[in-house]
């Protein structure tokens, strides 16, 4: 490659498009890790359904494949015990081998 401001620019790219490989494989393999969710301080103080103030007592985590097939989208929801009850898997169409539904309760 040439040393020119052409060729600088090339290698920069290539550069930074690795490192975005690199990235996305790491995350890729920790996509099976679970982490507890709560420990984030930005937690929300009220339930995640419309109209309800309760406080959440649990992480409701779907994790499926995207419309597009692109890639997973992982939807999270902070919900009162009673709405809990009342969560199921939305998505199972949208099913892939790593998909997940789980419900963690909050400390």
């Amino acid at each position: 490659m040439a040393d020119d401001k052409k060729g600088r620019d090339k290698q920069a790219h290539n550069a930074e498009k690795r490192q975005r490989q690199r990235e996305l494989r790491e995350a890729l393999e920790r996509g099976d890790e679970t982490e507890p969710l709560w420990e984030d301080e930005s937690l929300p103080k009220e339930c995640h359904r419309r109209g309800c103030a309760a406080d959440p007592s649990f992480i409701v985590v779907e994790r499926y494949q995207e419309e597009t097939g692109q890639g997973a989208v992982e939807a999270v929801a902070y919900l009162c015990q009673t709405h809990t009850r009342e969560e199921s898997p939305a998505n199972l169409d949208q099913a892939y081998p790593e998909y997940q539904f789980r419900i963690e309760a909050l400390p």
